[in-house]
């Protein structure tokens, strides 16, 4: 629970820095596990808040967008930039890289323009010193005129008195006014004359530091200049202010204004670094350098991914499928025994009640316990992800995998949204997957990486695979999934050349990207990660996927088909027969009765009409019900799939898994479950996926055209699998 409101003193802090800072880490040693994760009004960009208590002092802890400047080009420097202009936050936290100084202050030189209460995190100042880097943490502060702490904070290091220094901002923050930035004499003059003509506006002032709001309409931030036409008493006397001090400073400089404004900022980051920091006199090869030399080698760096991957696989397995180490059972042997059990207990209601039973038993534990049954799996997956994540190396896959990118078409950064998609080999989601193409600058680019991230195995696919790997792959899991992780590359990489070739046309850009060192993950962080992933995970599946398999149970349950003739066969039976046999004959009737009602039902008649054609793919009726959940989201395959198999199961004492109802089902064969795997890696990406692409890409157009060429490809994917195999003698 947060904190209650009698605590003596409550401040808001917003934690800004660079991406790879140790930002997130610190918020996480700040706040442990009160915090929630939610959206900024009106934009996918993540929000995050917690609380955290020191000094006397209860402070609610909000984690801007990781940045790199303030600039207002992407959704996450607008969404920090706005929320300390007009939140006003208590203190401002810049986390700055201690062995990457000069560039990290290159943010805290924007937020000191802003005149916001600002306390500088000096992170991983370890990685700094094994680097031999002597920072005078105390001129450091006297020359940025804001406090400095020094912090380790994926140790949790120095987090006490960074709270100090917060608390002691907050207090009285007229005495910690950072120092003015200086662009030169004749910038600091148009400056000043900009910034006083501001000071007198009626409808400004008040709302925004003159002096910032001056530097930035002379950057030419057409988000600044929109806001002053709209909010200025005058805005027409301080557009023609602001025109002449531009055309003065490129008269001057003869360069563009807003190069001179950022030259001036990276000129005072590169002057406060000459003054405190001591370079070592010989360069010192670092761990990280010697780690790369091996990771990243254009030879064995590729061979390293690709045994990573399949190690994490078959861990995957190990872990939470194989190896009973829960008294006698696996975690996901408990987690289907869970589920079995509590169908069992509504089996009472099956005579006296039999709507409610068919909605507990097939609707709600058919459907959400077919997703959760896989929690176990998936936690141990995010597990190993987060791993990797919180050591580094997921920045070297991208360094591995950019010239191979640039093969296909594919900006060098475009890897950064294909493994946030899932395409280190699960657990990813492609919406955040899309809304990571902001960081490519060519349009060309950003369209062809947003229709092809998609195609990555995100978390909602895996239970699909997990489902259909158990059932028919049960010996080779590990190799099956490893198999589709690379499948699912060659297709997007495919994907990429053909959209490159003939719907997308231009030239790549150049890839640039840090690689910030190696750390050894902490057992907080890591545990931290899994645990909120896998919760939204299970939040989903208590949320939008029962309420789908709900809506699906109604559709497979009505309109109920003439149940007349299915009790004159067992009124016969039962006059001809007796025993055992009778019981069979029975259950062979109720059967038939089943699969007649869910044929007869909405979804059943709607699978049933796409047969003529999804039969090509080895899919009948009941795949096909849960194909079209799918659009949804990936998670209902699996869910309406149970929904499907528990409704044509009138068996009482039957409660096997569905990979396992799937496993001895006639109709099924490996050849059938993989062509199946290939459609869902590729077709129709979620609507969630689909309204992100409408929006990052500013054309709903190029939405309905991933949903349709994804589903086609997919199709025909499935079909070259299913038919190709049959041919083999692979199938039935």
């Amino acid at each position: 629970m947060p904190p209650t409101e009698s605590s003596p003193r409550h401040l808001r802090a917003a934690i800004a820095g660079n991406p790879n800072s140790g930002k997130t880490s610190l918020f996480n040693a700040l706040t442990g596990s009160y915090h929630a994760v939610g959206n900024y009004p009106g934009v996918t960009v993540e929000r995050r808040e917690g609380y955290a208590r020191g000094n006397g002092c209860i402070f609610r802890v909000v984690d801007l967008p990781g940045t790199y400047s303030l600039t207002a080009y992407s959704a996450e420097e607008e969404v920090a930039r706005n929320f300390v202009i007009e939140q006003r936050p208590d203190v401002v936290v810049d986390v700055v890289d201690a062995a990457n100084l000069e560039r990290n202050l290159y943010l805290a030189v924007q937020i000191i323009e802003m005149e916001a209460p600002l306390v500088v995190a000096l992170n991983m100042i370890d990685v700094a010193r094994r680097r031999r880097l002597d920072i005078d943490v105390d001129k450091l502060s006297s020359l940025l005129g804001v406090p400095v702490v020094a912090t380790q904070a994926h140790r949790g290091v120095g987090t006490r008195e960074l709270l100090a220094a917060c608390a002691q901002v907050a207090a009285d923050p007229e005495r910690h006014i950072p120092k003015q930035i200086r662009y030169g004499h004749h910038v600091d003059e148009q400056v000043g004359h900009l910034a006083g003509l501001i000071s007198h506006d009626e409808g400004l002032r008040g709302r925004f530091r003159p002096r910032w709001l001056a530097v930035k309409l002379i950057e030419k931030d057409s988000a600044v200049a929109d806001q002053v036409a709209s909010l200025a008493a005058d805005p027409g006397a301080i557009r023609a202010a602001a025109d002449h001090a531009i055309h003065s400073i490129e008269t001057h400089f003869g360069e563009h204004s807003e190069s001179v404004i950022a030259e001036g900022r990276h000129g005072f980051a590169a002057g406060v670094v000459r003054e405190c920091l001591r370079l070592p006199t010989v360069p010192l090869r670092t761990r990280t350098d010697r780690i790369d030399s091996v990771t990243c080698h254009r030879v064995g760096g590729p061979i390293i991914l690709v045994c990573v991957v399949y190690g994490l696989f078959v861990s995957v397995f190990k872990v939470a499928d194989e190896w009973s180490w829960l008294f006698g059972k696996s975690p996901t042997e408990w987690m289907e025994w869970a589920f079995e059990r509590l169908a069992e207990s509504c089996s009472s209601l099956q005579a006296r009640a039999p709507l409610l039973h068919s909605l507990l038993t097939d609707g709600i534990i058919g459907g959400v316990g077919g997703v959760m049954a896989f929690v176990p799996l998936i936690l141990v997956m995010f597990a190993f992800v987060a791993v990797l994540e919180d050591t580094g190396y997921v920045a070297r896959v991208a360094f591995v995998m950019d010239r191979l990118l640039k093969v296909f078409g594919l900006q060098g950064k475009s890897i950064l949204a294909m493994i946030v998609s899932g395409g280190l080999g699960g657990g990813g989601c492609a919406v955040p997957g899309v809304m990571a193409t902001r960081t490519l600058r060519e349009e060309k680019d950003r369209l062809v990486t947003m229709l092809v991230a998609p195609l990555m195995n995100c978390g909602a696919k895996m239970p699909v695979y997990l489902m259909l790997i158990a059932a028919f792959f049960p010996r080779i899991q590990a190799r099956i999934l490893f198999v589709v992780w690379l499948m699912s590359w060659i297709v997007a990489l495919g994907a990429a050349w053909v959209l490159r070739k003939a719907v997308v046309r231009g030239e790549q850009t150049p890839f640039v990207m840090e690689l910030p060192p190696y750390h050894v993950p902490t057992l907080r962080g890591v545990l931290m990660h899994t645990w909120e992933r896998t919760w939204a995970y299970v939040r989903k599946a208590g949320t939008v996927i029962l309420a789908v398999s709900v809506i699906m149970w109604f559709l497979m349950y009505f309109p109920r088909v003439d149940a007349s003739p299915f009790e004159e066969r067992i009124a016969v039976a039962q006059a001809e027969l007796g025993g055992e046999e009778l019981v069979a004959v029975i259950q062979a009737i109720r059967n038939d009765q089943a699969t007649a009602q869910l044929r007869n039902s909405v979804a059943g008649r709607l699978g049933s009409g796409l047969v003529p054609v999804s039969q090509w793919a080895g899919f009948d009726w009941r795949t096909n019900i849960s194909l079209i959940g799918g659009f949804a989201a990936k998670e209902l395959v699996v869910g309406t799939f149970g929904v499907a198999y528990s409704m044509g199961n009138v068996d009482p004492d039957a409660t096997d898994s569905l990979s396992n109802r799937l496993a001895t089902d006639p109709q099924w064969s490996r050849v059938k479950a993989f062509a199946l795997i290939m459609f869902v890696m590729v077709y129709a990406p979620c609507m969630a996926t689909q309204v992100t692409i409408w929006r990052e890409s500013g054309s709903v157009r190029w939405a309905l055209f991933s949903t349709a060429y994804a589903t086609l490809l997919g199709f025909a994917l499935a079909v070259l699998v299913y038919q190709g195999g049959l041919a083999l003698g692979l199938g039935q």
